[in-house]
């Protein structure tokens, strides 16, 4: 028995809406852009700690890519390319702003994106969102690399231009810093 092609759930791969995106299809870059915005939305959202800007940081970067589509020379690995973009402009808008006001952004826009845990609580999710946004930009950067999108060294690297030992070095002191501020909250 054959199954009709309208019933079948395939899903195309970056390499594949890209070329189309190339042909015209503007429905293919929506299709990215759905597939992507969560994932990416949560982390700007976490890094900046502001909701609304976090929502420009990706309106920008979405248009920046479609505008220089030609030059994502792998588009297999189109969610890096469009991650750099994206990281680029999380620190051109903190380097806007100020180390200062960076540093001490407002933890609810955080707590609003963040996936729920059923063993969370809300005032857990408070104090984490706190205690992220009073890191330093640079540490809050590689913490959520790291452990919010999962990514290797390299691929930090990669993202952000620093070397793996620094980036090492961002993740520890994050940890450190993370443990010091949420000492105490959360033993019974």
């Amino acid at each position: 028995m054959t199954v009709p092609h309208s019933l079948l759930q395939v899903t195309a791969s970056d390499a594949e809406l890209i070329l189309r995106v190339r042909q015209g299809d503007l429905e293919a870059y929506g299709d990215l852009m759905r597939r992507y915005r969560p994932r990416f939305g949560r982390y700007v959202a976490h890094l900046l700690g502001d909701e609304h800007a976090a929502e420009e940081v990706l309106q920008d970067a979405f248009v920046r890519a479609y505008q220089s589509l030609d030059q994502c020379r792998q588009p297999e690995r189109f969610a890096a390319w469009i991650f750099r973009i994206i990281v680029n402009q999380c620190r051109t808008l903190a380097t806007q702003r100020g180390r200062h006001h960076a540093r001490l952004a407002g933890p609810d826009a955080a707590e609003r994106v963040s996936v729920d845990h059923p063993a969370d609580t809300d005032a857990w999710r408070d104090e984490i969102a706190r205690a992220l946004a009073q890191l330093v930009p640079e540490q809050r950067e590689a913490f959520l690399l790291k452990y919010a999108e999962g990514l290797s060294y390299e691929e930090m690297e990669d993202l952000t231009g620093a070397g793996t030992s620094a980036l090492k070095m961002r993740v520890k002191r994050a940890c450190e810093r993370l443990r010091e501020l949420l000492q105490g909250v959360y033993d019974g």
